[in-house]
């Protein structure tokens, strides 16, 4: 059983939002994650983790979409996010912290955009 296009786009926002709200935090809270026994969450497998489960998400659930409302908005922002994330990680280390959680924030916005198109569209099964 598949899960509906738009639960998978809620998904796809929590998981792209937190994505952003780990990477933008984690800088002013690194000194104090060992303290709460949270000193994981500076591990680079946590991110990858993100990152992976953002990108699969996203692409199922627009795969999923698009043969229904055939827009390929949500999809440009898409991989704008993930553009935006890649750049922070290898192209500007200098700009990380503001790329990587505007890539996230970019990421969540193409699944908003998908489930509005998925919303409007009248002939949605």
């Amino acid at each position: 059983m598949s899960l509906k296009s738009e639960k998978l786009d809620q998904l796809g926002m929590t998981a792209s939002i937190a994505c952003a709200i780990h990477c933008a935090a984690l800088p002013f809270l690194i000194g104090t994650l060992p303290l709460l026994g949270l000193s994981f969450l500076a591990d680079s497998w946590v991110e990858i983790t993100m990152i992976c489960l953002s990108l699969a998400i996203g692409v199922y659930s627009l795969s999923v979409s698009y043969p229904k409302h055939k827009k390929k908005i949500p999809l440009i922002v898409l991989i704008a996010g993930f553009v935006l994330i890649g750049a922070g990680h290898y192209l500007a280390e200098d700009l990380e912290a503001v790329l990587i959680p505007l890539g996230g924030f970019t990421i969540a916005a193409a699944h908003l955009i998908n489930w509005r198109y998925s919303r409007n569209c009248s002939h949605t099964n």
